[in-house]
């Protein structure tokens, strides 16, 4: 067994300062929360050990702290959430890239832009394209976000969630980063607010801190790390698990290798 497997955070917590630990597919999975990761919370806790729940999700801080909530997580550790969609928020606010923008995203998200609503425009009418994530009736139709971005290149794209997918318990969703590529590929610019781009962390870090990042997608969490020159922890069993099934652990570097990054710590869900 490769020495980076560890069976619990309780061998290595003590190396650390603060935690940075992702949400979906590490502590729930959309529609329940993980008993053992949980556990870790509460550990971690106990031990007066900082740790902040960052999550990518395209929404205020206290939409994803109402829907933990909802998922009976305990109180206490649902201040702990901090928002790709909260860090967006504090740079829409300042109007840094216009005021006038086309909100590409369901409607569960307009929480995002309250109190400047007016705001929002036509695409022909914008400044700038809000990304939050796909239209609730068109979730599958790639080709309808190509017509519709690739006539709207000159705009700028603000993306608020970096992520590709997620699983939402066994089903996959395409997140606003798909969107994003698409863009880019098409040959528009798009601004990220979430891991792995340095802003994020910007907000949660404090001065001398020792950190380790815990996440499951290689792209955002193990990058962001890589980026930040933070330790990583990643979990297999999260959105990459298909890329792992049956894989024995001494071949896991090479995986991660193929998307040019490296971690720690490898566990296949986040236990103590």
């Amino acid at each position: 067994m490769t020495k980076k497997t560890i069976k619990g955070l309780s061998g290595i917590y003590h190396k650390y300062d603060v935690f940075f630990i992702d949400l979906w597919g590490v502590v729930h999975n959309g529609i329940q929360l993980y008993p053992g990761a949980i556990e870790v919370l509460e550990n971690l806790n106990r031990l007066n050990k900082r740790f902040v729940l960052l999550s990518n999700a395209p929404r205020p801080s206290k939409n994803v702290e109402k829907f933990l909530l909802n998922l009976k997580m305990d109180k206490i550790f649902v201040k702990t959430v901090f928002t790709s969609g909260e860090a967006a928020l504090k740079s829409l606010e300042k109007n840094i890239y216009g005021e006038k923008f086309y909100h590409l995203g369901p409607k569960r998200d307009n929480d995002l832009f309250k109190g400047f609503e007016k705001n929002k425009r036509s695409l022909e009418e914008s400044d700038f394209i809000l990304c939050t994530g796909f239209f609730e009736d068109k979730e599958d139709s790639l080709d309808f976000y190509k017509d519709l971005l690739k006539k709207n290149i000159q705009l700028k794209m603000v993306c608020t969630n970096p992520d590709l997918i997620v699983h939402h318990g066994s089903s996959k969703e395409y997140c606003a980063g798909t969107l994003a590529a698409i863009f880019e590929e098409l040959g528009g610019k798009v601004v990220y607010f979430g891991k792995p781009y340095p802003a994020i962390y910007n907000f949660c870090i404090k001065k001398n801190e020792t950190v380790l990042v815990i996440g499951d997608n290689v792209r955002t969490d193990i990058r962001g790390a890589n980026n930040m020159k933070y330790d990583s922890l990643f979990i297999t069993g999260g959105v990459h698990k298909d890329e792992f099934l049956n894989l024995s652990v001494d071949k896991y570097d090479k995986i991660l290798e193929q998307y040019k990054i490296k971690t720690d710590y490898y566990q296949k869900k986040l236990t103590w």
